[in-house]
């Protein structure tokens, strides 16, 4: 029989604290706030987040969901102490997703867990996943947070996000429309964006530098940490004015391995590497690796975070569009008809 004197043991003491938790949602209330938009339907704080999609303008729409997260690039982030832009990593990596099949993103929702919950910390990377759904405009709906001791050690966090959005049935882009002939341009990356961080990881440790060395005119904690670009703003510009046939988001297994997810049997992609030069990130890594061009190209962007696949006679008014978006467009290959790789390189990399 239990003593009844003896204190009862509680939940915080088994390491989870519903307090901070409640204090992390008054705290990040006015962030989420901010991205509201057309169809939300209910505050933060309940058991699920209400999203009324007729009020959106669709007739006959179909929903897109995305879900990923950030990679080992949590780790760079947690071993510098610096989480004020990974939350915009984790919404780019979802609505880059679904922009690429025309859709525009509608609300997305976060995952957060750690071992203990400290709410600046919490906050401050809610304040980023906010920020990027500003970008992208989407709301942020809901999430969660889970305090786990025994799952994850010190100051160890992780994220996953899950996105969706919306296209008319009509407009829906698969990459189905794309013929021979057609031009494909590359829009600018803002740098690696979130993929291929392992390797960059087991570089710094087999090469160890401080991360305030220069690359370019940047340190390279920087350049490391620089944001994945939302290219969702534009891109639904230009598909409201234009046919576009494809579009690949270029993430991990890069240009190689990317644009073959929307090419119809029987056509290649022919790049030609000299068209764009790769941010000093690369050169880097390709030296510091070594890392050899065709695993440069299988595993970043190289650059290019997101290519459009459009009628050539289109080509030029389409880039022109987009740069007035304030993208940095370059004409990167044409597809043809073909067999082989799908995927077939000329030139060489530009550093």
């Amino acid at each position: 029989m239990s003593d009844p004197n003896r204190p009862g043991i509680t939940y915080a003491d088994a390491g989870v604290d519903i307090e901070r938790g409640a204090a992390l949602v008054e705290r990040i209330k006015p962030a989420v706030k901010r991205t509201r938009r057309s169809g939300v339907a209910s505050e933060l704080g309940g058991f699920g987040g209400l999203f009324a999609l007729a009020e959106c303008g669709y007739t006959d729409p179909v929903l897109v969901s995305a879900t990923d997260g950030v990679g080992t690039k949590l780790k760079l982030a947690i071993e510098t102490g610096r989480h004020a832009t990974i939350g915009i990593d984790l919404v780019a990596m979802c609505v880059n997703d679904i922009i690429v099949q025309g859709a525009e993103p509608l609300f997305f929702l976060d995952y957060f867990a750690t071992a203990r919950l400290d709410v600046d910390t919490a906050e401050t990377i809610i304040n980023g996943i906010a920020h990027g759904c500003e970008i992208a405009g989407c709301a942020l709906l809901g999430g969660e947070t889970a305090e786990m001791p025994d799952m994850y050690h010190g100051d160890d966090y992780d994220l996953a996000g899950f996105a969706v959005g919306a296209v008319e049935r009509a407009n829906v882009i698969d990459g189905s429309r794309i013929v021979a002939g057609d031009v494909l341009l590359g829009l600018a990356s803002s740098g690696l964006h979130s993929n291929g961080y392992s390797l960059v990881r087991r570089i710094l440790a087999d090469h160890p530098v401080s991360l305030s060395e220069p690359i370019g005119d940047r340190a390279l904690g920087d350049v490391l940490l620089e944001p994945t670009r939302i290219y969702v703003q534009a891109l639904l510009e230009v598909i409201a004015r234009f046919d576009i046939h494809g579009l690949a988001h270029i993430t991990g297994g890069g240009l190689t391995e990317n644009l073959p997810r929307v090419l119809p049997a029987g056509l290649v992609a022919e790049l030609d590497l000299a068209a764009w030069t790769c941010p000093p990130i690369f050169a880097w890594l390709a030296e510091r690796g070594p890392v050899v061009p065709a695993e440069l190209l299988k595993t970043f962007n190289c650059g290019i975070g997101m290519v459009v696949a459009v009628p050539a006679a289109d080509a030029e008014a389409i880039a022109a569009a987009l740069r007035e978006t304030g993208e940095t467009v370059t004409v990167i290959g044409s597809v043809t008809a073909g067999s082989g790789e799908p995927v077939q390189y000329r030139g060489a990399l530009r550093f």
